[in-house]
């Protein structure tokens, strides 16, 4: 290793930096900017900074919603040119999202012209489109001259910027926000403004109100799609208390009867932020792929409004249970996070909670109202002053008139003849001739009694913590009265609904097409599924030295248990085994099997009935299909083995009598009320096996007697008088197989 660097001397002012902390130093200032200045809003009006400036450049260009309008270049030219140092796409999207309703609840511009649409196609260039504010902007902007906010440079010192809005409407939570930041992000989805506003009345009287209570009032997200929120009240609640979580919303549809039976399901609303021409697209990929075997075909045949128009594959497919298992593959259904990170007091990253988050808008309109309040005091004292000087002139007007002609310095004269202020003896010496009528004296002394007034009020105000609240109230009532449930914008478009009742249904079933197949599983652990039943195996072909373990018939919709050497049970869905025209894949790809084992038994799956599950000691018992399903790939243990025992059998369990078979040809038949039923364990001796081990088992019913193959295939049946000899009880060791069963290969058809 070489002696540490050391820069040079007289260096010419160059400083040598450790590249550790220049690194910490300088990402710690781009992850602040991000966060302060980019990607998280401001509790108290629910804004990032580039829409706060595009709203106060579209104010200084006179954009009020009942102007002109003008191009959307001219704003955001004069929004990235005066306060936002960026490009000008990123301000022209922000503007172009704040105008589209169906991504904002209640939009802050009013856009002419394309603006992009639910398809997810984007906007016209900036030239193109036009613009100006909207009521709920004009509202966010209010009071913004009445030194209701700090105002701070912008970023090269030419001009002032708004540090916060006054916030007359709740915009953090009326039109929610999203945004990553580093280390953190925000996502909040849009809510009811009507709602809103009355949890914030609430909230004024009951001060100490919990964010479960505020949801009397606030029912839930109210996007601008509309849409179905199937979330449980529980969720809701702690989604809300603690500012984290999630919900589900789904798809509006209806079923629109055709006549003669025929009719479609009619999709008129789809959940927010889902792009309509990306989800059609995925539907038709779903139908060619032939994973929607209830759907026939889908159609876009929306215009204004949304209408998806999916047509089933029979008149008698249940409605309910196509639309579930939509709602399980497509973005029918979707979950919008919550994550209520925000800049508390503009400063401070954190996560609040509904009620906080209310009263943060709150305390910030308290705040605006004692401002605005200060700042018009002060122009009342100033008007004031100016009035009582004019009062003045008219008890002596001539004696004013004679100053003002007569003397050099009529200001200073005024001043010390009168006792006026500088501030009064200018407001006469501006006065006009023709304001001295006495009819202008009555106006003045009008006007002066009326600020007085006011002015009275208004220190009443100031050192009144109850009417400042009463005034916030009103100011409150009169915003939700614009916005309210009444009228167009107002009216909550997201309902709240349980979802159906599907506990009984089986989607497997109802996503995929019933086919019938035939699974085969080779020596080596290989599977794979051929099309149809098929009797003869002879060709089919097998990786090298590969060769046929176990084949039996099934359907695509069924589910296959399969029994490994270690005793686990894993299940495999028939739908997702690989085609026949290959060798197959290695079941060690779906499930996850430890090293060494095997796979000794499969079958396929059915609801309700029994199995026999053996270890090759002799031990077994008789169990529950439905126990016997695992939800994962790493399975569920069965049967506990002790050494050098293995799993050996999977049977099903129908009939009254159980056979057992041995290695050294020993049979054994005995009652099947003999065996216990377990969902899991070691299980009892079947048959005694000391020297040997089991090598087969059959349930069977001895009235129709016992079925077995012999090795050349041949199916063979053995009585209930031939099987006398070898009845006995669980646990014998059992009779050697004689001439009744000359060339035995395997019990089962």
């Amino acid at each position: 290793m070489g002696q540490p660097f050391e820069p040079p001397s007289g260096s010419d002012g160059i400083e040598s930096v450790e590249l550790k902390s220049a690194l910490e130093d300088r990402y710690l200032a781009y992850a602040l900017s991000t966060i302060m200045h980019r990607a998280l809003p401001d509790a108290r009006d629910g804004l990032k900074p580039v829409h706060r400036r595009i709203l106060f450049a579209m104010r200084l260009l006179k954009l009020d919603p009942t102007s002109a309008f003008k191009k959307c270049a001219r704003i955001v030219g004069d929004v990235i040119g005066k306060y936002h140092p960026h490009g000008d796409t990123a301000a022209y999207d922000a503007l172009v999202r704040m105008a589209q309703d169906f991504a904002q609840r209640y939009p802050l511009v009013d856009g002419q012209g394309n603006f992009g649409n639910i398809d997810g196609d984007n906007a016209a260039a900036q030239r193109y489109t036009e613009a100006r504010m909207t009521e709920v902007a004009r509202l966010l902007l209010e009071g913004l001259d009445d030194d209701s906010v700090d105002f701070r440079p912008n970023y090269d010192g030419q001009e002032e910027e708004p540090v916060v809005l006054p916030a007359a409407f709740p915009n953090l939570l009326a039109n929610g926000s999203q945004g990553i930041a580093v280390g953190m992000a925000t996502s909040i989805p849009p809510h009811n403004a009507a709602e809103l506003c009355d949890a914030a009345l609430y909230l004024i009287t009951h001060p100490e109100a919990t964010s479960a209570q505020l949801l009397t009032f606030v029912k839930g997200p109210d996007f601008p799609t509309g849409g179905i929120l199937i979330d449980s009240a529980d969720s809701i609640t702690e989604a809300y208390r603690t500012g984290r979580g999630g919900f589900r919303v789904r798809a509006r549809w209806t079923k629109e009867d055709l006549g003669r039976g025929t009719w479609t399901i009619v999709v008129t609303e789809i959940p927010y932020g889902v792009q309509k021409a990306r989800l059609i697209e995925k539907l038709a990929e779903l139908l060619q792929e032939r994973k929607l075997p209830l759907l026939a075909d889908v159609r876009d045949e929306s215009a204004e409004d949304v209408r998806i128009v999916l047509e089933p594959r029979a008149r008698n497919v249940d409605p309910v249970i196509l639309m579930e298992s939509l709602f399980r593959l497509t973005e029918l259904e979707a979950r919008i996070s919550l994550n209520m990170n925000v800049l508390v007091g503009g400063l401070v990253p954190r996560v609040i909670g509904l009620a906080e988050a209310l009263r943060e808008w709150l305390d910030h309109r308290r705040v605006v109202l004692q401002r605005r309040s200060r700042h018009r005091l002060g122009q009342i004292d100033r008007r004031l002053e100016i009035l009582g000087g004019l009062l003045i002139v008219y008890l002596d007007l001539d004696e004013v008139i004679r100053i003002i002609r007569e003397e050099d310095e009529p200001k200073t004269a005024l001043m010390k003849r009168f006792e006026l202020t500088e501030v009064q003896a200018n407001a006469i010496l501006d006065t006009r001739l023709r304001a001295l009528r006495k009819l202008e004296e009555m106006e003045l002394k009008r006007e002066f009694d009326a600020l007085t007034k006011e002015k009275q009020g208004i220190e009443d105000l100031l050192g009144s913590d109850k009417l400042q609240w009463a005034d916030i109230t009103k100011q409150i009532r009169t915003v939700k009265k614009t916005f309210g449930p009444d009228t167009k914008i107002g009216a909550r478009r997201t309902t709240l609904e349980n979802p159906p009742d599907t506990a009984g249904i089986d989607f497997t079933s109802a996503m995929v097409e019933r086919e019938p197949i035939t699974v085969i599983v080779s020596a080596k652990g290989w599977i794979r599924a051929l099309k149809g039943h098929v009797a003869d195996l002879s060709g089919v072909a097998f990786k090298g030295d590969d060769s046929l373990k176990i084949a039996f018939p099934s359907e695509t919709t069924a589910k296959l248990l399969v029994l490994a050497s270690n005793g686990k049970v894993f299940t495999l869905e028939a739908a997702k085994l690989p085609g026949g025209r290959g060798f197959g894949d290695p079941i060690r790809l779906m499930v996850d099997f430890d090293d060494g084992t095997e796979i000794v038994a499969a079958l396929p799956y059915q609801p309700g009935t029994k199995l026999l599950v053996a270890a090759s000691d002799g031990r077994g018992f008789i169990a529950p299909a439905d126990a016997l399903v695992a939800n994962t790939r790493k399975g569920k243990g069965i049967i506990g083995l002790d050494e050098p025992a293995t799993a050996a059998l999977l049977v099903p369990a129908q009939g009254d009598h159980v056979a057992v078979c041995s290695a050294d040809r020993l049979l054994l038949v005995f009652p099947l009320a003999e065996m216990p039923e377990l969902v899991r364990g070691k299980g009892v001796r079947l048959q005694r096996c000391r020297q040997t081990t089991l090598t087969d088992a059959c349930v069977f019913t001895l009235a129709e007697g016992l079925p077995w193959r012999e090795t050349g295939g041949e199916a063979r049946l053995a009585s209930a008088s031939v099987l006398e000899k070898w009845m006995g009880h669980r646990s014998d060791a059992g009779t050697l197989m004689t001439r009744s069963f000359p060339k035995f290969e395997r019990f089962g058809k």
